[in-house]
């Protein structure tokens, strides 16, 4: 296995791990934020997979094209919808929020059509890294600028927003406060928006690394660091899922009295 094939690897069993906390935490609790975390992370992990399978096997338009819809298209619009939870917070503005996720679901049904539908204007290279730029028209590549860089923006200027407000404000306003305190999710924000511009700064390495190097290591760097901000943020483990597994545990009666 290559350098590049197993940081790839890394990165999808890093983004499945964390695909599986935040389903567990949704599950238990029913926070919107968690579950568009979840479909985030299933998206990252599918992106990281088509990159693993495309160093080891070389790229093909299928393995190319599931990379850029998942990681360059979707991944972070539904990690910003995360974001838009996190900061609607009153019944009011977590109904906007509700808004926000039918269109996204909506934009994420039109660019997977497009992506499964778009022609290819050259031969896909089976050596390296594709460009989106020299295989797609303008539609594929608009909708990866929106996803990647507005989607972004919104991540890294919401977090570094909540994470003020957290540490200036009254706990009491803020979903979580009573789990976790308000400089712990402060601190967790930061470590997010952190985390979101590592896995935007593949092109700074790529002169260095190579281009399929760069973005593998990226992507492993990336998700390594919005786990972190995710344990910081969120509480070690949900009191509703310590009592489920006590319940289910627990010995029973006949064996106590003996």
């Amino acid at each position: 296995m290559t350098l590049d094939a197993a940081l790839a690897a890394t990165a999808t069993l890093v983004a499945s791990a964390f695909a599986v906390s935040t389903l567990e935490r949704w599950l238990v609790r029913r926070r919107p934020y968690e579950l568009a975390w979840t479909i985030s992370l299933v998206m990252f992990a599918l992106a990281s997979a088509a990159l693993w399978l495309a160093e080891a096997k070389g790229w093909t338009s299928a393995t190319f094209r599931t990379f850029y819809l998942f990681g360059a298209i979707l991944d972070v619009p539904w990690l910003a919808l995360g974001t838009i939870y996190l900061l609607a917070g009153r019944a009011g503005r977590s109904t906007a929020a509700d808004g926000i996720r039918w269109a996204l679901v909506i934009l994420s049904g039109f660019a997977a059509g497009v992506m499964v539908t778009a022609p290819l204007r050259a031969v896909v290279p089976t050596s390296e890294l594709p460009e989106g730029r020299a295989l797609f028209e303008p539609l594929p590549r608009i909708l990866a600028a929106v996803g990647s860089g507005v989607a972004a923006l919104v991540v890294v200027g919401g977090a570094l927003w909540s994470a003020w407000r957290l540490w200036r404000d009254d706990p009491s306003e803020h979903p979580g406060a009573a789990e976790v305190s308000p400089r712990r999710l402060a601190f967790g924000n930061v470590v997010i928006a952190i985390g979101t511009l590592v896995l935007s700064g593949s092109g700074a390495l790529a002169g260095r690394l190579g281009k399929d190097t760069a973005f593998a290591l990226s992507l492993v760097a990336g998700v390594s660091v919005l786990f972190c901000g995710f344990l910081i943020a969120t509480p070690p483990r949900p009191d509703r899922m310590r009592a489920f597994n006590a319940e289910r545990f627990a010995p029973a009666p006949d064996a106590v009295s003996m």
